[in-house]
């Protein structure tokens, strides 16, 4: 097992508080978005101290990918750890975003190839081959927008804007009354959705304008009402990003509300981005993104439309399996990761730590990495032991299994035990259970 030291990503977006306070630190005062777990060539955990000429866990890996990753994972993903995790703390909203299925993604680096864009340009959509399968367990309250809702459903929420907006005394634009039309029109659902989302992402002074009297009718309206939170969230978009074609499409999509202790995943083709709050996410290690709204980044709009999937969907919540007491397992339909959550606690009989136990097996499937998140977990395997405190995590070979996580005798926080996650390469369960239900 190897200690790590992770690269902490400042992106504007980034809460300033939320990291620093999850692992007892003073805040750096700067922002603190992502702290990145895992072998991604962007930014590779380091190895504490370096191991055998190796500096960092993919240098490692790379020197020994059957003893690191185990024979069956180097077969699948090839010599390199096919996840990334993360710790993300959100203070302002993402970009909409949509990721490629793995035909996708080939072909379109292929093409990018060919056309000799270099990977590091602004226009590239596709640094490499894979699709970019994510989850993301809410850690503190996290708010997002994740996947078309039915469209007349989004019928209601366009109504209540042109309600608002006639209210304030202000012209209702011909846009919005035109998009109530296109998606009320009985058409296929997938057809009235696409036909409004290629129209907003299309831009123009027609779609800005709307945006614009749009979010000031909904700040005005409060939140009040069936769709309160809906308009907040147009209003506050707007805020961040005037204009923009994402402020509308927000109003296409589903928004999610997550309670520490919930998961959703997200798989190709969903439109989706993250509001606020603090949560682990893991992801298959991919850079491929297209970008739709909410950004001043590259948005091909082309490519972003042969990728969406304009189905609409039910919220793809993740439920967890109880893997025995102190633990949870989400199983993602990708074969990429898995996501364990380990909690230990050693109380006096009789106290609300004595149904956890002070020591659980780290569930692995070839490689894993683990990060504490509270208190002090000791992870023991057949080579050695390895004390992690909040906000350290570590790398396990596939070749060191079995492993154990127990609770640290001295724990500075040893009454409110100890909380840790581990990500291991994951299985697609027969069926796919947890597949997202059509709302057609």
């Amino acid at each position: 097992m190897y200690l790590l030291r992770n690269t902490l990503r400042p992106y504007a977006w980034g809460s300033t508080t939320a990291i620093a306070e999850l692992f007892g630190r003073e805040p750096s005062g700067e922002p603190e978005a992502e702290l990145w777990i895992g072998a991604h060539p962007g930014a590779p955990s380091a190895l504490v101290p370096p191991v055998d000429g190796s500096e960092t866990l993919d240098e490692l890996i790379a020197a020994d990918p059957v003893r690191m990753l185990g024979a069956d994972t180097a077969a699948r993903f090839g010599p390199e750890l096919p996840f990334l995790a993360k710790i993300l703390a959100a203070g302002a909203p993402l970009s909409l975003q949509v990721h490629p299925t793995p035909e996708q993604a080939r072909a379109g680096y292929a093409a990018e190839e060919e056309a000799g864009i270099d990977r590091g340009a602004r226009e590239r959509n596709y640094k490499d081959e894979h699709h970019k399968p994510e989850m993301i367990f809410a850690l503190a309250p996290f708010e997002a927008l994740c996947g078309f809702r039915n469209p007349d459903e989004a019928a209601g929420l366009f109504r209540a804007v042109k309600a608002a907006v006639a209210a304030s005394g202000r012209e209702v634009p011909e846009l919005l009354e035109w998009i109530v039309a296109e998606l009320s029109s009985g058409h296929p659902a997938p057809d009235r959705l696409e036909s409004v989302f290629s129209t907003l992402i299309n831009d123009g002074e027609a779609v800005r304008g709307a945006a614009e009297t749009a979010a000031a009718a909904a700040g005005a309206a409060g939140s009040d009402g069936p769709y309160g939170r809906e308009l907040a969230t147009l209003a506050e978009l707007n805020g961040y990003y005037p204009g923009d074609p994402g402020v509308l499409i927000s109003l296409l999509l589903n928004r999610v509300s997550l309670q520490p202790g919930d998961a959703v995943y997200l798989p190709a083709g969903n439109v989706h981005a993250y509001l606020s709050g603090l949560g682990v996410e893991v992801m298959a290690a991919s850079d491929n993104v297209l970008r739709g709204g909410l950004t001043p980044k590259h948005i091909d709009v082309p490519e972003l439309l042969k990728t969406v999937d304009f189905r609409p969907l039910g919220i793809p919540y993740l439920s967890a399996d109880d893997a025995g007491p102190g633990q949870q397992v989400f199983r993602p339909p990708f074969e990429e990761f898995s996501l364990q959550r380990l909690e230990l606690a050693q109380g006096p009989a009789g106290t609300p730590g004595d149904s956890l136990p002070s020591e659980v097996p780290v569930l692995q499937n070839g490689p894993a990495v683990v990060i504490a998140v509270r208190g002090t977990a000791v992870l023991s395997s057949p080579a050695g032991s390895l004390a992690l405190e909040a906000g350290q995590s570590a790398f396990i070979p596939a070749a060191d299994a079995p492993v154990t996580a127990r609770l640290a005798a001295d724990s500075a926080q040893h009454d409110a035990g100890a909380l840790a996650f581990a990500v291991t390469v994951g299985t697609v369960p027969d069926g796919e259970p947890d597949a997202p239900r059509l709302d057609l």
